[in-house]
């Protein structure tokens, strides 16, 4: 067949409950890697789907007197709306109370039970329902699962058990030899030290429990939902039917998962797959949660925050680019609504959408509507573009590791400094004078093609706006890897108008802004504020800094500490400027600190000052001071 293939996965979702913006955090992940896959070229298949058996599907379908089977199809339903609302392409939906999956599951149990690996014995001690999972001693406080903190049950029956303990060898040795096997580092090195403090022996069978999976030959028991659960990712690929998607998809490339279900994924299912002598899946990658105010999101704290209600004011791709934008994979990420706002508002709306428009207005009125030629670039496009071609040869590396904060944090950059280019050459200017008409025509060529780079760059993760834009300079939808060269758009192909691809959006009245205040922000408006005269301003001390270092502060995703040179004195200042500028790019740069501000304490840091921004649709950009001005200099 020789073409590449990659095989992604999501967890599968239960269905006791509607789906939250954990679910769709996953879930879009997992779509912008499948469409980045292709777009470079690769044969993808993309699996999600929904957990349908289980303790808790048994009770909520009891709670609402209704069958479990009836849940399952009227919650099942919730899922196709939303990830077709969110534009996810995924391959197969899989449902545990299909047939195929059915069968994959008990040819997989008989499989571990020719293996030796499976035995009847009696099960006694704690058993999580929340988790649908057995609890140590160790992990059981006050009646309560110390991990979720849900209360356990006390059981003992008659269970089959897996020889869990007889992998742990294997397993720590697999891990050692396959590092990558687990993604990031700090989820191998959890994985490798509970595995190391040993394993027992697993139940994979219930009495208690109807609605699941029969065991082979003995009814009276139901098969352990994680066993059935896991076994999807072969199932849906027609495994215990000898499909040929098998053989081509499996192993899969990525499992992804929540950091909460790792164990399972790293433990449990490799152990099981080992005992049944298939290939173990190439990559298993464990992110983050997210938090409301640095706590886990859960229906008893009423803090969760639903995809469907963000798509009530914003649009899809916002959902996905905040998500994909605002998460670093190796740490939790705290969820705000003005957060949410500011981030797409700069970034969607201001920066690209922006971008957009007053290019694709200005080839109208100044172009007949088309692409003039862009051959001749003069230097500082020869350099824009060369830096655009490393960006393009670095998207397959980010993807690898779902580094998307990254790759977009770079791509916005390229998109400011083509808003910069604007700013600074005025192209309507030049269209004035005749002598310098054609570099202007030249720069708004050379203007569409770079943005169109940039478009099929991020086309993965904003597929409607993106698309739209490629659209009206009439390229190909979905784009493929050939779009990713330089060069694509002809000379004199049109380039139709439209509507803004990404109108600002406000925050609903009845919504609660609930921000950290930034140290940068300042009134977008003057209306209403009170007039002061000169002495009033001269009691505020500005002067020129330069900043010699700059940190994160751990916790925050929004402040960086600086440390500043004012000429005599060095000070330490916090600005809420972390999603906006890189610790590495700040330093060196000369800005205006307000130095007679009274310090105050956030996120337990002091600031000993205030850095001057303009505020722009929520964006802080510095105000920076040429460098031959000297540090200490009074700004008046």
């Amino acid at each position: 067949m020789g073409e590449k293939t990659f095989y992604i996965t999501t967890p599968i979702y239960y269905v006791n409950d509607l789906p939250h913006i954990g679910h769709a955090f996953t879930t879009v992940l997992a779509d912008i890697t499948a469409r980045y896959k292709r777009l470079l070229g690769y044969d993808v298949f993309f699996l999600t789907g929904t957990d349908e058996h289980g303790q808790k599907a048994e009770r909520a379908a009891r709670q609402r007197g209704i069958t479990p089977q009836e849940l399952a199809d009227r919650v099942v339903e919730n899922y196709y709306r939303l990830w077709e609302r969110l534009g996810i392409q995924y391959s197969r939906f899989i449902r545990t109370t299909e047939p195929i999956h059915r069968r994959a599951v008990q040819r997989f149990f008989q499989r571990l039970v020719e293996r030796g690996d499976i035995y009847k014995g009696v099960y006694e001690g704690w058993y999580c329902p929340g988790c649908e999972a057995f609890v140590p001693e160790g992990s059981v406080t006050d009646g309560r699962h110390a991990d979720c903190g849900r209360e356990v049950e006390r059981l003992q029956e008659e269970s089959y058990f897996f020889r869990l303990s007889r992998y742990q060898g294997p397993l720590l040795e697999y891990y050692r030899a396959h590092p990558e096997f687990i993604r990031p580092e700090s989820r191998y090195n959890e994985v490798v030290r509970f595995v190391e403090a040993g394993l027992k022996d697993l139940s994979v069978s219930r009495r208690t429990v109807r609605w699941g999976i029969p065991v082979p030959d003995d009814p009276d028991h139901v098969i352990y939902v994680w066993l059935d659960a896991l076994t999807n990712y072969i199932s849906a690929l027609g495994w215990a039917d000898g499909d040929p998607l098998y053989e081509r998809y499996w192993p899969a490339d990525v499992h992804l998962v929540g950091k909460d279900i790792l164990r399972f994924h790293c433990v449990y299912w490799p152990a099981f797959l080992m005992s049944a002598g298939l290939p173990l899946p190439r990559q298993v990658f464990g992110h983050g949660w997210w938090l409301r105010a640095q706590s886990k999101m859960s229906k008893s704290l009423g803090n969760i925050i639903s995809p469907e209600e963000l798509l009530e004011f914003s649009s899809p791709d916002m959902v996905r680019y905040y998500l994909a934008r605002e998460a670093p994979l190796d740490a939790d990420s705290d969820f705000s609504y003005e957060g949410y706002q500011t981030r797409v508002n700069a970034d969607l709306a201001h920066d690209y959408g922006n971008l957009v428009h007053r290019l694709t207005t200005m080839l109208d009125r100044f172009c007949e509507g088309r692409v003039p030629d862009y051959s001749r670039l003069d230097g500082e496009m020869v350099a824009v573009r060369t830096d655009l071609e490393t960006w393009v040869g670095r998207l397959e590396a980010w993807v690898d590791r779902l580094a998307y904060p990254d790759l977009l944090r770079e791509a916005w950059v390229h998109v400011q400094r083509l808003n910069g280019l604007i700013a600074r050459r005025e192209p309507w200017r030049l269209m004035r004078d005749p002598a310098t008409r054609p570099e202007a025509r030249t720069l708004l060529g050379f203007l569409t093609e770079a943005l169109r780079l940039i478009t099929v760059g991020v086309w993965p993760v904003i597929p409607f706006g993106a698309g739209t834009f490629l659209e009206r300079l009439h390229q190909p939808v979905p784009p493929d890897r050939r779009h990713l060269t330089w060069g694509i758009l002809s000379p004199g192909t049109p380039v139709a108008l439209g509507p803004e691809l990404y109108p600002r959006i406000e925050l609903p009245p009845e919504i609660r802004s609930e921000g950290i205040p930034s140290p940068v922000s300042i009134p977008s408006s003057t209306e209403g504020l009170a007039m002061i005269d000169i002495q009033t301003f001269m009691q505020v001390d500005l002067r020129v800094g330069e900043i010699v270092a700059a940190e994160p502060i751990e916790k925050s995703r929004k402040l960086l500490k600086l440390t500043v040179d004012l000429g005599t004195e060095r000070r330490q200042v916090v600005a809420g400027i972390a999603p906006y500028y890189r610790p590495e790019e700040l330093r060196g740069r000369k800005v205006v600190v307000v130095a007679n501000l009274e310090p105050a304490v956030l996120m337990g840091t002091e600031s000993q000052g205030m850095i001057l921004a303009a505020d722009v649709d929520g964006r802080p950009y510095l105000l920076e001071v040429p460098a031959e001005v000297p540090n200490g200099s009074r700004v008046r």
